[in-house]
């Protein structure tokens, strides 16, 4: 027998759904403001709240600071040797609470300007959304190429770009996700040049002793997990990204 799992979120929906239709209650009802604008009764709004919530983990990825500090940490713990050690879930981990400690003055500025006037009723859902994004985009600029803004204006037919203000989200997401991969490998080739420093020296007096057969990965990790450890490399590594994002 075939079992079908219907999701959580779809199951509460559809009996939320079910309760709005058996009071007598429209789905959909559209009220115009004086602004010109429209709102949307609570059930559209749950609906959309649920929706954004699918969409969050992306919005994650290519809004913020992670990929860029995930990408950094990868590199790192591929030039230290240690294959995985740390493992993934630390590494995400780390990049989750520095992503949260450097953009948290954006957080608090987005929620000055939209949710917390949505939460007291003073603005609409639309204008809630346009003061959330706000702070956001003016992040994502600062940390955008104008090259990779100007690159992808261009694949989408919008020409010169006049000021980076008047730049639209789907040039602005690929440009500052492009960005990031950038700059995240730019930092981490810098991060792995000692190390590959410290493997060709050991290989080279393993070659002259005539230990060919001894693999230099062997002898070059305590040395490497040495000097990072003297140099208090984890502070410099994390000091240093979070710098990076300074404008």
């Amino acid at each position: 027998m075939m079992r079908v799992a219907l999701p959580l979120s779809t199951l509460m929906l559809s009996a939320f759904s079910g309760e709005l239709l058996a009071q007598g209650m429209e789905a959909l009802t559209m009220t115009p403001t004086e602004e010109g604008g429209q709102t949307y009764t609570l059930s559209i709004q749950i609906l959309l709240f649920m929706t954004a919530l699918s969409l969050l983990p992306g919005a994650l990825l290519m809004t913020t600071s992670f990929a860029r500090i995930i990408i950094v940490l990868a590199i790192l713990r591929q030039a230290l040797g240690t294959q995985n050690t740390p493992s993934n879930q630390i590494l995400i981990g780390i990049s989750l609470f520095l992503t949260i400690f450097i953009m948290m003055p954006v957080f608090q500025q987005a929620y000055e300007t939209g949710l917390k006037p949505y939460l007291e009723e003073k603005v609409t859902v639309v204008e809630a959304l346009e003061g959330v994004a706000t702070p956001m985009r003016e992040f994502m600029l600062g940390q955008t190429r104008e090259t990779d803004l100007q690159l992808f204006a261009d694949i989408g037919g919008i020409g010169e770009i006049e000021s980076p203000e008047k730049v639209p989200l789907s040039v602005l997401l690929p440009a500052f996700a492009t960005s990031e991969l950038k700059t995240g490998f730019q930092i981490g080739f810098l991060l792995f040049i000692p190390f590959l420093v410290i493997d060709l020296v050991v290989a080279s007096v393993l070659m002259s002793m005539g230990m060919m057969m001894l693999s230099p990965l062997i002898i070059s990790l305590p040395f490497k997990i040495m000097l990072f450890v003297l140099i208090d490399g984890w502070a410099l590594v994390f000091g240093t990204l979070a710098s990076s994002f300074l404008v």
